[in-house]
């Protein structure tokens, strides 16, 4: 099998406790300097790579917006195919590689979803989710309550006053 190279944009965020427009701004502000690292860092060019990922969702509007306008541009810079991701399932997919499981039930926690849900024969299916608020959309009003910075992201930060 061919080793592919892929290189990945993420453009989704948390739905309500980051601001749309705060994170669309911090993409931004991030987006290119990373892009050169992460090439860097792999020790690889533009030539090397085979497609351009990018997140289709689910997710807020704005920063998602961000990210698909910057791969379309290096799409037709470097003349690469893009690929839509899922979001969610790009999480469950990356736990499946580092762990080795075939068919792994997942407690997925995010800003946006705390779902459980399992594996099997190639389809993923919700078992149970909640109905009120995400675990991380908890957590990032409840930094927004003490005042926290969104950056680098909240979660961080309230682990950095509870040292």
């Amino acid at each position: 099998m061919k080793k592919m190279i892929a290189l990945g944009f993420e453009g989704s965020a948390n739905k309500i406790g980051f601001l749309p427009r705060e994170t669309a701004q911090h993409h931004l502000q991030h987006i290119l300097p990373l892009i050169q690292s992460a090439l860097k860092t792999a020790q690889i060019t533009p030539d090397e790579i085979d497609c351009l990922c990018c997140t289709k969702g689910p997710g807020m509007g704005a920063p998602l917006q961000v990210a698909a306008v910057v791969v379309r541009i290096l799409s037709q810079l470097w003349k690469k195919p893009i690929v839509a991701v899922n979001h969610c399932v790009a999480h469950v997919e990356m736990g499946r590689i580092v762990t080795g499981a075939d068919d792994p039930v997942v407690l997925y926690v995010s800003g946006g979803n705390t779902q459980v849900i399992a594996y099997s024969e190639g389809w993923y299916q919700i078992f149970g989710e909640t109905i009120d608020i995400a675990v991380g959309n908890c957590l990032d009003k409840f930094a927004r309550v003490l005042t926290l910075s969104n950056d680098p992201n909240p979660g961080y930060n309230i682990e950095q006053v509870c040292i």
